[in-house]
């Protein structure tokens, strides 16, 4: 056997390795959370553990009710969205059609450089920043609903412009050439002929960005106020799923710290549809396209 096929037979077990390696990380994690999480909402209840609306893990009896923290995780990443989505899709569009090199160059690594600041910093940026504006502007204590969303919503920015550009200049340049000899004009060539086009990249972009907003919990610690309650206002505050875990985790023992990892299972549920909801309505875009 030739050294070149020798190479290429190693280099394939390598590349057979690691996608075996990262599938088993996968799998014991789901694993981990089923064995640890599943047991504690089968003695709990599951209508009681996912609808009840009392968490106080210390009275007795102990209430492990997360339907509030449900409502609030749903509500800070779906907050997160409606800001980020069009400012992150609109910078794409920007980055990738009409931006001029010399600007490309400022702004491009600007956005990436938001990808690498810790979360925390923007925890910081949050208390310090967002919630004084949120308090003067809005009413309340600041520490919100609101102030969650926004600095999540600047936290995937990164995530979607990232997938997002990526996306539109994998598009052939035919399209858009095209759509310019019917006559369309440069905006209406990107938004009618490119962008949709590129969708299944915009989509996956979305997804991660969503997955990061619902994942976030030091920022979200910092600004959203820790209030398990269900809020009737973006000025009220909230506590999410993961912020909850964080919190309890360091002193929580026996059916508590059981109660956390089961909701841990419920955060990857949640994951889980998403992202099988996202893949459906791609699937069926790309049937009807």
């Amino acid at each position: 056997m030739s050294s070149g096929k020798i190479k290429e037979t190693l280099m394939r077990g390598v590349f057979f390795l690691t996608a075996i390696t990262s599938i088993a990380a996968v799998v014991l994690i789901c694993v981990f959370l089923l064995i640890n999480g599943v047991p504690a909402i089968g003695e709990i209840g599951f209508f009681d553990f996912v609808g009840g609306q009392k968490w106080a893990p210390t009275n007795v009896p102990a209430s492990y009710g997360i339907f509030p923290m449900i409502i609030g995780s749903i509500y800070v990443t779906g907050g997160a969205v409606i800001i980020g989505v069009p400012i992150g899709l609109l910078t794409a569009v920007f980055l990738a059609r009409f931006c001029p090199p010399a600007l490309y160059k400022i702004i491009k690594p600007a956005t990436e450089l938001l990808a690498g600041i810790p979360s925390i910093v923007y925890g910081f940026f949050g208390l310090m920043v967002i919630v004084p504006f949120v308090r003067d502007s809005f009413g309340g204590d600041g520490s919100s609903l609101l102030a969650a969303s926004i600095v999540l919503g600047i936290m995937i920015l990164p995530t979607i412009i990232g997938t997002a550009e990526a996306a539109i200049r994998a598009v052939p340049e035919s399209y858009y050439e095209g759509s310019l000899a019917l006559g369309a004009t440069r905006e209406r060539s990107v938004f009618r002929a490119v962008l949709p086009a590129a969708k299944s990249g915009v989509l996956a972009g979305v997804v991660l960005g969503i997955g990061r907003a619902i994942g976030e919990t030091m920022a979200v610690i910092l600004v959203a106020g820790n209030q398990v309650n269900i809020p009737t206002s973006l000025t009220q505050g909230v506590r999410t799923l993961t912020a909850n875990i964080v919190m309890e985790m360091g002193y929580a023992t026996g059916l508590h710290r059981s109660a956390l990892i089961a909701t841990g299972v419920v955060l990857f549920v949640f994951i889980l549809i998403i992202t099988l909801s996202m893949q459906a309505i791609k699937s069926r875009g790309e049937k009807n396209g």
